[in-house]
Formats: C-alpha cells, structure tokens, sequence
C-alpha cells in the first residue's frame, strides 16, 4: 500500500473512532464531583492501583512499569492534577502479584474494595490482566492492562471497563510479515509462548504470512517455565530448515530462546514482536544470540524520541531524561505505564470528575499521543495502539538501533 493511502486510511479511521467518542462524551450528562473512590482526607486524591510482576516470570516487565508509573506520579504531581474545581495529587497503591493470577485477581478485589481506588493499571502478562478484568468489570472501575493478546478488551459488551495499550497482534504480525518479506525470506518458522500472547501471535503471524506468500514451516510453542531446557523446541522449530525464526513472546523468554536457536547451531534470521523489549534480551547473556536480530515496537524506542518537539515529544523527552538519570538505562517497554498514568489524568480532567463510571467514559473516547505511541480508543474500540506508531528495530551492538 503507498504511503498516502496509509496515512489517508489513518486519518479515515481515527476521524471514524473521533466521531464514535464525541457522541459519548455528549451522553455523559453533567459535571459530577461524584467520587466511587475515598472520602474524607483522601477525597483530594486521585487514586491508582497497580497489580504487577516485580517478581516471578514477569518481573522483565514489571520492575519497568513500577518505575515508570512513579516517576509518572511525581512528575503530575509538581503541579497537582486538576478535577473540575478541586485540584487533587495523584497516589499510586502498587502490589506485587509475583506473576501468578490467582494473586493478581485479589489484589484487583482489594484494591477496588478496601483501597477504592478510582482505577486499577498493571498485568504485564496477559494470564494476570485476565484475572483482573472479571473483577474490574464486575466492580466498574477502569482497568488499563499492559500486557499483549488480542481477547483483553473483546468481546466489548463484556469487557466495558477494560483497556489495552500494546499493539495488536495482527499489527505487529503485518509489518514484520512485510519486513521478511522484503528481505527475500520464504521460509519462516515461529516459536510462540505458551498462552493467550502466544496464541494470538500464532493466529496473527499465520495470517500475515500468508498474505504475502511466505512460508510458514512449523510452529512449535516455548516452555512454560523460565527454567526449562529450550533447546527441544529451538531444535524443533529448525527441523525443517527455515531460513528465518520468529520468536513471539515476553522477556526473559524471548532472550532465552534465541540463545537456544544459535546454541542448536541454527544461523538464520531471527525476528521477534514488540514483547521482547527489555534489558533482560539484551542482556550479556544474550547479547551474541541476538545481535542483528529485528523487532517490531513502538518508536518510543528509539533514539529520534529525544529531537520531536510536539508536546508529546517533549513529554517522552523528559520522561526519558528521569528515567536514565534514576536508573542509568532506557527501556522502549516502559512507557505504557506512564501513558496509562497519563490517560487516567486526562479522563478526569475532561470528566471533570474522579467518578468510576466517568473515567470508563472518558478514557473510552481518548485520541491522543503517548510516550508510547498514538492511541484511538472508542465506544467501539478499547484497545491498541495504532499501528502507524509502529518502527522496526534491529540490535547493533548491543542496542536497539530503528531501521524504518
């Protein structure tokens, strides 16, 4: 498709989810000071809870997130965030569901009913998000998830209080399907994660594959266990010679199974979706299996962040100077946990209101520019970045480095 009919066909789209938002936001109905969450001294505060993986098989991700939402915090609340005539600083309440969801399901119960939080964020692996979203559905509160599958937000008559911010899967599958393409590939093999990212990678890929005569040779799925031996299914998914891998998953696993390609002596290409983008895959242990490697992510990773001069470049700018000065190093995943910070804020400014129900509303008719990316959410559509702020990247030395 020329460059003109992709963008034509952006704006179509996002003038089609503005217009589904605007008759929302008509409906709303009145400024409401009404507040579902705390009263008494905590009536000035907007508060978030947060369910993520600082330990266990998740914790690649969700050490990334808790750092990004405090930084996030004490960054809104310099100025305090302003809610209709009340203006209220913003409290973080973080768990740590150790990656299991039976733990992130009661922290979201908790943290809806004895916090009363006004919305919940977290679930950096899509089995903690869907243990969290019957809950928040069932208590109405807002729950903005960081993880990738494509069943989080649909179907949407049961999931009306719940949001996504990574890309979708068939997104993603699409341009690194063109990037194979381009490169002369025709025979691809896929490790995917066990689960519903897995899953919806499997699906997306297969699909994307296909539309541009590609390949697909064998799909073999990874170990569930961080531990295990990946080496059988590298072994696996090689046996038919394809001349690229792509390895769909979250860090560390994704690090850790392209160690187990070249370790099986396998020399071709290998790709990996945006679930990949952690310090733990370039890490030094991966830092050989991985060189060369392509990935497709947001462009919040890559270095042409810190020259855009909008307000939302100058937002990622700074966002990115607290997060190398407090922790030494940049990583592209973080971001999302600040734009969910951030269009929690936005809901209640435009709600005028910390109101549950509100917020939902709010933030469903949000189309804006994060630090992550562009976002076009919609009475139709809840989750997914758009596509357009997706880049290719390719590691050079041990750092991602965009490509296009």
């Amino acid at each position: 498709m020329a460059e003109s009919a992709v963008e034509a066909w952006t704006l179509s789209r996002r003038g089609l989810l503005a217009a589904a938002a605007t008759t929302l936001i008509a409906a709303c109905g009145r400024n409401d000071e009404g507040n579902s969450g705390p009263s008494g001294p905590g009536a000035r505060e907007l508060v978030v809870g947060a369910s993520l993986e600082l330990t266990g098989v998740g914790r690649a991700l969700g050490v990334l997130q808790e750092r990004a939402l405090k930084i996030t915090a004490d960054k809104l609340n310099e100025s305090g965030v302003q809610v209709g005539n009340l203006r209220r600083s913003l409290r973080l309440v973080i768990r740590d569901n150790a990656s299991e969801p039976r733990l992130a399901a009661q922290h979201a119960t908790e943290l809806a009913t004895r916090e009363n939080v006004h919305a919940l964020v977290g679930g950096c692996l899509a089995e903690t998000s869907l243990a969290i979203i019957p809950i928040a559905q069932q208590q109405q509160v807002p729950f903005i998830s960081y993880a990738a599958a494509d069943n989080l937000t649909v179907p949407l008559a049961q999931r009306t209080y719940i949001f996504k911010l990574t890309p979708d899967a068939r997104d993603v599958a699409r341009a690194l399907a063109a990037l194979i393409r381009s490169q002369g590939l025709e025979k691809v093999g896929l490790l995917a994660a066990a689960g519903a990212h897995g899953d919806s990678g499997v699906r997306a890929l297969t699909a994307a594959l296909r539309a541009v005569d590609v390949d697909l040779v064998r799909v073999t799925r990874l170990p569930e266990e961080e531990n295990a031996d990946f080496r059988p299914a590298a072994r696996k998914v090689t046996g038919p010679d394809p001349e690229a891998v792509v390895v769909w998953g979250t860090a560390p696993f994704s690090g850790t199974a392209a160690r187990a390609l070249r370790q099986t002596g396998f020399e071709g290409r290998i790709f990996f979706d945006a679930g990949a983008v952690a310090e733990d895959t370039l890490s030094e242990a991966n830092a050989a299996a991985v060189e060369g490697a392509y990935v497709v992510h947001p462009g919040s990773l890559g270095s042409s962040a810190l020259t855009n001069t909008t307000t939302a470049g100058l937002d990622r700018r700074d966002f990115i100077y607290r997060y190398i000065h407090l922790h030494g190093s940049f990583s592209g995943f973080a971001p999302y946990a600040s734009d969910s910070l951030r269009l929690v804020v936005n809901a209640a400014r435009l709600g005028k209101s910390v109101d549950r129900g509100r917020l939902r509303a709010y933030l469903g008719t949000q189309i804006t520019e994060g630090i992550a990316g562009a976002y076009s959410f919609a009475p139709i559509r809840h989750g997914g970045m758009e596509p357009d702020s997706l880049g290719v990247f390719t590691v050079v030395s041990g750092s991602w480095s965009r490509v296009s």
